[in-house]
């Protein structure tokens, strides 16, 4: 068994020493089953440091030119030789426990993919509201958190990977697509949520919250329109960190 853990990364110079670390010490989870383990930075465009961050890391880079967190995702994913793939985001911080329960649902085989409940770090009152929605909805519907999506390679391609035409929400849309081929394969996707995922809550401080919920609302009553404009998706990809 080989595991590919991909992490897309645009301008994170500040933070991406701290997850590569944690990323290389927890890769010990699968080494220990006798997997083998590469780790895949995709550098989305960065202008800063972060590539030469990665490589200086050991990591394997790969370059994606048209900033977009899906296309960079499925460039990383190209570049991936694993049997199954991890999707970590460069501000998040998965635990050896939640490694070690991903190794117990590839074992079973019993799931195409799967994702995990996340908590924001540090002490943010609407961090933990955020978080606690989401959580819900994510293990009612079977929603996939870009943050942390593990998947078969095998699956993961058949179903075209994350669609291109999205600037955010692309994981929600992967979501359905992998829960429509594991219906086929009889088949499951899996939330995880004993051990959730550390994620930074920057954007939080970063935008207000009226800025946020005036994105929510053009999203729901315009829909693919909002998600498919980099213009409406700013919080994304204005270049605040």
């Amino acid at each position: 068994m080989r595991i590919s853990v991909i992490v897309p990364a645009f301008n994170e110079e500040r933070l991406i020493g701290v997850t590569l670390n944690c990323l290389q010490k927890n890769l010990g989870v699968f080494t220990g089953e006798g997997w083998e383990a590469e780790l895949i930075i995709c550098d989305n465009n960065s202008t800063d440091r972060t590539a030469d961050l990665a490589r200086a890391a050991g990591a394997v880079v790969v370059f994606e030119p048209v900033n977009q967190i899906g296309r960079a995702r499925n460039r990383g994913a190209e570049a991936a030789s694993g049997d199954w793939l991890i999707f970590v985001d460069a501000d998040s911080h998965p635990s050896p426990e939640l490694f070690r329960e991903v190794v117990e649902a590839i074992k079973s085989k019993r799931y195409v993919a799967g994702g995990c409940t996340v908590r924001f770090e540090g002490e943010n009152s609407m961090g933990a509201r955020v978080a606690g929605l989401w959580n819900v909805l994510s293990r009612c519907f079977r929603l996939l958190a870009g943050s942390f999506i593990f998947c078969e390679a095998q699956a993961f391609r058949a179903v075209g990977g994350f669609g291109e035409e999205f600037f955010v929400a692309e994981e929600l849309d992967l979501s359905q697509k992998l829960k429509k081929l594991a219906r086929q394969r009889k088949q499951k996707l899996l939330i995880l949520h004993r051990h959730p995922l550390v994620t930074s809550a920057r954007k939080l401080h970063l935008y207000r919250t009226r800025d946020h919920l005036w994105f929510m609302f053009k999203a729901a009553v315009a829909g693919r329109r909002v998600l498919s404009d980099r213009s409406q998706c700013y919080l994304w990809y204005d270049g605040r960190r």
